[in-house]
């Protein structure tokens, strides 16, 4: 239990220190497709290090590389707090992502090969938004004086946070971890090619829409974090729901990526879409994990294909729809992340390999 409620702490801490500066990132930069490149940056640093970071925790274990992880996110809060420059901060938050890679792709590997891997993955992402909701409200709700430069004060909260994080994961166990040479990369690749395309342009949607927002509400840092929250808050619910039963993949992520384009047309006209966005997502994440847990292939690697998706999107389609927004304005914006979300429908079902177990 404790091994899983640190695991739990350091997820909440590293998701909450990514999303920090969402809310202020009109303070850091100017124009939508900077804003979009700032709030990328991380993901990029994730996506160059989710499948090495997968490779590596079947070669040299979980633990250290989720150890490695922490350290990186710690060193990137205490260069953001110390040095708040524009550059600096790019250079942080993609250093923060590089950090975030190697912790996810590891922790994931440890979460999915437990016995109760479902249940645990509902509460392992239920973490992870629940510090994303953190990282958004306490960016607007701590008080000015507690800031140290033009650096937020929950910077500096959350930083010493993956401080304590790490001290505690001296505690966290090694789980046996075999490695299967070069089969899980290309095979898994290979079999489940159309699910990490969901995975690329489903969680890339959420993240594109999360981006334009700042730029396209002009709310206050307080008021917009507590709107995307939303977001999370529908993800917590329903993943910890989700986590509970036995979800067949093609049809969630159809389903899901019809609720989700759609909600992403709905944020265009209020915020009560983020909540929607938020519980589409998690269902979805969630048969995603369940199934890819069950493929018999190394978990290491296995979850950095899948995070290497995630991470694509989360950098490639805030990218695109900042550009667009900047350029044509926000319809078109809204509309282009909601066309690439609608390819699911029809891509999912070419995933002939993405069917769970029956169990009799």
């Amino acid at each position: 239990m404790k091994q899983r409620l640190t695991l739990c702490l350091a997820v909440f801490t590293v998701m909450a220190l990514s999303n920090v500066i969402v809310p202020v990132l009109p303070h850091f930069a100017e124009g939508a497709a900077m804003q979009g490149l700032l709030y990328a940056a991380y993901f990029i640093g994730a996506l160059c290090m989710v499948l090495p970071g997968g490779v590596l925790c079947e070669r040299f274990g979980r633990v250290p590389l989720i150890q490695a992880g922490l350290l990186l996110s710690l060193v990137s809060g205490v260069l953001m707090i110390l040095l708040p420059g524009p550059m600096v901060i790019l250079g942080a938050r993609l250093l923060e992502g590089i950090g975030a890679g190697l912790f996810i792709s590891s922790a994931m590997a440890w979460v999915n090969s437990q016995p109760d891997h479902g249940p645990l993955s509902g509460w392992f992402m239920a973490s992870i938004n629940a510090g994303l909701i953190a990282g958004l409200i306490l960016t607007g709700l701590i008080p000015a004086q507690y800031s140290y430069n033009t650096i937020p004060g929950s910077f500096i909260l959350f930083t010493v946070m993956i401080a304590l994080a790490l001290l505690l994961s001296a505690g966290v166990r090694e789980v046996d971890c075999p490695l299967s040479p070069r089969e899980p990369i290309t095979g898994a690749l290979r079999s489940h090619w159309w699910l990490y395309v969901s995975a690329f342009l489903l969680m890339g949607a959420t993240g594109a829409v999360t981006a334009l927002y700042p730029e396209f509400t002009d709310q206050s840092a307080e008021l917009l974090g507590m709107q995307i929250a939303l977001q999370n808050i529908g993800t917590i619910i329903a993943v910890l729901v989700a986590s509970r039963f036995r979800l067949d993949p093609i049809p969630t992520i159809q389903a899901g990526s019809v609720i989700l384009g759609l909600s992403v047309l709905l944020c265009y006209l209020t915020p009560v879409g983020f909540a929607v966005m938020g519980a589409a997502a998690g269902v979805v994440t969630i048969a995603q994990m369940a199934f890819l847990a069950e493929t018999g292939a190394g978990q290491g690697v296995t979850m950095g294909l899948y995070n290497s998706a995630t991470y694509a999107g989360m950098s490639i389609l805030p990218t695109i729809s900042g550009a667009v927004f900047q350029y044509m304005g926000s319809v078109p914006a809204f509309l282009v992340v909601a066309g690439m979300v609608g390819i699911v429908t029809i891509t999912i079902r070419r995933c002939t390999g993405c069917s769970l177990k029956r169990v009799f």
